[in-house]
């Protein structure tokens, strides 16, 4: 694992605000990944595809971007198999769903506008999060 430190914690922390805010104030929407990634797929009647499309290639490039200039920064250790990886995308598809966003709407955009149901939904993804590495990694029942 690498030590970023704090100076890269920060520099990393004003990015994802700057970006999102500028997401917010260009286009008067959440920057909530799920949500734009679910309505690409699903509601193409809206005639926002082109946008959305544009934002997820954004991320893709950005990844490949880092990976190439700091192959280290980029580097993805996969803890699961194939069908471990697929039922937990199906898992996280579907809370994001049910829960009406993702770590990228409530947990930073939700929470910088203060929003109680964005404090609600992070609070419960973070404890469910806690509780799986909890589960997975220490309980030795899937070790």
């Amino acid at each position: 694992m690498l030590d970023f430190g704090l100076l890269s914690a920060v520099f990393g922390g004003l990015m994802i605000g700057a970006a999102a805010a500028l997401f917010f104030w260009l286009n008067g929407r959440i920057a909530g990944i799920s949500g734009i990634f679910g309505d690409l797929l699903f509601d193409r009647r809206s005639g926002h595809w082109p946008w959305r499309l544009t934002f997820l290639a954004g991320l893709l490039l950005g990844y490949l971007a880092i990976r190439a200039w700091r192959p280290e920064l980029g580097e993805i250790n996969l803890q699961s198999g194939p069908v471990g990886m697929i039922v937990a995308g199906l898992l996280v598809g579907y809370g994001t769903r049910m829960g009406n966003g993702c770590t990228s709407g409530h947990g930073i955009c939700g929470i910088a506008r203060l929003s109680p149901r964005s404090f609600a939904a992070t609070g419960t993804f973070m404890l469910a999060a806690i509780l799986t590495v909890a589960l997975l990694r220490h309980s030795g029942v899937f070790a």
